[in-house]
């Protein structure tokens, strides 16, 4: 039986953006260490988070000491959201919302990245190829 290989679509992790807040409170709380050690944390939790996506499915792996892979079909996909808060647009990030299917992950969030307008129209394409090799369709019964 031939398999067919899966062409990445794109791959990155979220920008550190998603922590300022932490960060400007834990310089201004900097001599109580431990907001030291929560800055660094949540520096290291964002920078071991990898995203994947490829023609047939989205890949998240998140964790420090302990990882956690979660993968999405992307033929489960029914809607796509882009997100660009106030914040986010001022350092030329944005948000990408999934709606989908999925028992376990209803919701997938891909936060803070670049260039989120091009991903998001990329990804629906990707979706779109995807159902119709697979001969699915998405219906909602009301």
């Amino acid at each position: 039986m031939k398999t067919m290989e899966e062409k990445e679509i794109w791959k990155g992790s979220p920008s550190q953006w998603t922590n300022f807040k932490t960060y400007v409170l834990c310089v201004l709380f900097s001599w109580l260490i431990i907001p030291v050690i929560i800055a660094l944390w949540r520096f290291l939790l964002v920078k071991t988070w990898k995203i994947k996506i490829t023609d047939q499915r989205l890949i998240e792996e998140k964790g420090v000491l302990s990882k956690n892979t979660d993968e999405l079909e992307l033929f489960r996909v029914k809607d796509i959201r882009l997100e660009q808060p106030f914040f986010l647009r001022l350092v030329g990030l944005s948000n990408i919302i999934l709606a989908t299917s999925d028992k376990t992950h209803s919701v997938v969030k891909i936060p803070a990245i670049k260039d989120g307008k091009s991903l998001r129209e990329r990804l629906r394409v990707a979706v779109d190829e995807r159902r119709d090799k697979k001969k699915v369709r998405e219906t909602d019964f009301d």
